[in-house]
């Protein structure tokens, strides 16, 4: 069964009350894919009462919050698998047209700052019972961040959405130590001695506080007085979130308020987390949508398999490692061969997987040979400026599973959707494998730029590596007979790239290895990010090194017209011989489920200025 959703689906259970009410931006689509689903049968797998709140109309006379009443222990709230200011707008700004988690594509179905605006409706009609927030909005959001949408530094989410607590991270083993905290009624006591939480607190508390392992960042008004101590903070933040162990409390002023953040968990066991994976999910999303069209984002991974967690890539533009965690946390191979067996008995499975991946797809089962140096280690990543000498990047176990999947009945093709890191390979076997057993025609990676001052602010390999990827490839291509294309992603605008940095990458890559892109990626800073702190500062945080910053709208759109034009068409850049050389076309797409980076859609065309959907209104 579904979870409920409807006062007339609670009854059907026989139930009379309920324990937790979710309220999530997304549709609701009971698979673990998606976030709010898995925190819901999670609880729901200890014995807790739970129910999910799709998308409710907040513009109405807030029916959808009053349907189901107050629950014994708390609300639930997440804006849904991305940010959802990321959701709604494009890098220069302009609202999209759709919503890939939405029945339909449809847009209009959440608000702006969606945690933000559930969390006040919720406070407002029911005061007296707790809330609860978590997912990548507030996430990322948890402390004093830049926001691109406003141009300005925001306080903690937890002070404008009025939460009294965020769960941060991956939540799988934190919500439910939420619920036995309030078993017996709200106890902020018990709530604050949990790891990977955040709340509000007084000057008292963090008085006695002070005495153990805490860092006291500078307050939210010193951020805003000078950057340099915004920039401060990030270091601080993004060194401690990359610890293999940490026991280090943060506190953060702002006004009269203090914002507490408890350490972070260490990375789940691979038992803890096939446990999220192995609950009886319908794999499916609610019946409520017959009828309504297809949910782009189910349709994007239905026939996948997400094969672990983590990312030790460390890139500035990236929000994985500040949410999932630096550390690999890998499901069983009996976890996920069950998985793609039931993926086989799909109606509509016409034997192709489309994705056996992950944020990385090639780091399934990767750590340290000396996981006592890791403990000690704070770097960012793992693969920059070089790969890291502890890292045991052995593809074998990665490759056995593929055997494995290739031989599971029904099973025709397994294809790699997910981005590969070229910077792991070495001599294994992993590249020629994927390119004659798992592409689909089109391999994507994603060397980003070309030019090396960007690279390193990027935290990307150099791009001497991407070109002997390519010949790689092409060799590969030639001996098998394949006709394959491999698809190489790029960034504009990021902190560094200046306008003759993209003319460059646009002549090396249209001009002399002669490739026809598809997508372009006008980078969007999003909270918690280094390339955020960059774009706002000006500075890198680790050096104080100055950096020009394309800022400006008309300077970003300058810098994705070596490519394309703002209606998608060709560009301006250069090729070879000094005039436009590629015949690129844009496609619409995004990112944003589990094996995403959620930082900012690949959309070669913006979308049309202009909201659709029951809830739409004038701007």
């Amino acid at each position: 069964m579904f979870l409920p959703t409807t006062a007339k689906e609670v009854e059907a259970r026989g139930w009379d009350e309920l324990d937790v009410i979710i309220f999530s931006g997304d549709a609701y689509i009971d698979h673990p894919a998606f976030g709010p689903a898995v925190i819901g049968r999670l609880l729901e797998a200890e014995g807790y009462r739970v129910a999910i709140v799709p998308q409710p109309n907040w513009r109405d006379d807030l029916r959808d919050f009053k349907k189901l009443g107050k629950p014994r222990l708390f609300f639930a709230v997440s804006a849904g698998a991305m940010d959802s200011m990321v959701n709604h707008y494009t890098a220069n700004l302009r609202l999209r047209s759709n919503d890939a988690y939405t029945a339909g594509g449809k847009a209009g179905f959440r608000p702006d700052r969606t945690v933000d605006t559930y969390t006040k409706i919720l406070k407002k009609l029911y005061p007296h019972t707790p809330v609860v927030v978590g997912g990548i909005e507030a996430s990322l959001r948890r402390l004093t961040h830049y926001d691109y949408w406003s141009d300005k530094l925001q306080r903690s989410i937890l002070l404008t959405s009025g939460a009294d607590l965020l769960v941060y991270g991956m939540g799988d083993k934190v919500i439910s130590e939420v619920a036995r905290a309030m078993r017996n009624g709200f106890n902020m006591k018990l709530l604050r001695g949990i790891r990977q939480v955040g709340f509000r607190a007084d000057s008292e508390y963090v008085k006695k506080l002070c005495q153990g392992r805490t860092i006291v960042l500078h307050s939210f008004e010193e951020c805003e007085q000078d950057k340099a101590r915004f920039a401060e903070n990030f270091t601080r933040i993004e060194q401690l979130s990359n610890m293999m162990e940490c026991d280090t409390t943060l506190v953060e002023r702002a006004g009269d308020e203090y914002v507490v953040i408890t350490p972070p968990n260490t990375t789940l066991t691979t038992e803890e987390l096939d446990h999220s994976f192995d609950l009886p999910y319908e794999r499916a999303p609610h019946p409520r949508y017959k009828g309504k069209g297809d949910i782009p984002a189910w349709e994007m991974i239905k026939h996948s398999v997400n094969i672990h967690r983590g990312c030790f890539g460390g890139c500035s533009f990236c929000t994985i490692s500040a949410h999932q965690g630096k550390f690999i946390n890998s499901r069983s191979e009996r976890s996920i061969l069950e998985e793609v067996k039931r993926v086989t008995q799909m109606p509509d499975f016409k034997g192709y997987l489309s994705d056996v991946g992950a944020p990385s797809a090639n780091m399934y089962r990767m750590r340290g040979h000396n996981e006592e140096l890791c403990q000690r280690c704070k770097r960012p990543s793992c693969l920059h400026p070089k790969l890291c000498p502890n890292m045991n990047n052995d593809h074998k176990p990665l490759l056995e599973l593929y055997r494995k999947i290739r031989e599971i009945k029904g099973v025709k093709k397994a294809f790699i959707g997910s981005g590969i890191r070229y910077d792991l390979f070495d001599d294994s076997p992993y590249f020629e494998t994927v390119v004659k057993h798992h592409t689909s025609g089109r391999l994507k990676v994603a060397p980003e730029h070309t030019e090396e001052h960007v690279l390193r602010l990027m935290r990307k390999p150099s791009f001497e590596m991407f070109e002997q990827l390519n010949s790689r490839f092409k060799q590969i291509c030639r001996r098998e007979e394949l006709k394959y294309q491999l698809i190489p992603y790029f960034i504009s605008s990021h902190p560094g790239c200046r306008e003759e940095d993209m003319q460059a990458l646009s002549h090396k890559v249209l001009g002399r290895l002669q490739f026809t892109l598809e997508q372009v990626q006008d980078l969007t800073p999003t909270p918690m990010t280094l390339s955020s702190v960059m774009f706002y500062t000006g500075v890198n945080p680790y050096t104080m090194d100055k950096l020009y910053v394309a800022r400006s709208q008309d300077d970003k759109r300058r810098q994705k017209s070596y490519f394309f034009d703002e209606n998608g068409a060709p560009g301006r850049g250069e090729g070879a011989r000094g005039e436009s050389s590629r015949r690129p076309h844009a496609t619409k797409g995004f990112k944003g489920s589990n094996n995403s980076r959620t930082t900012a859609t690949r959309n070669g065309r913006p979308a049309k200025p202009q909201r659709e959907g029951r809830y739409a209104k004038k701007r």
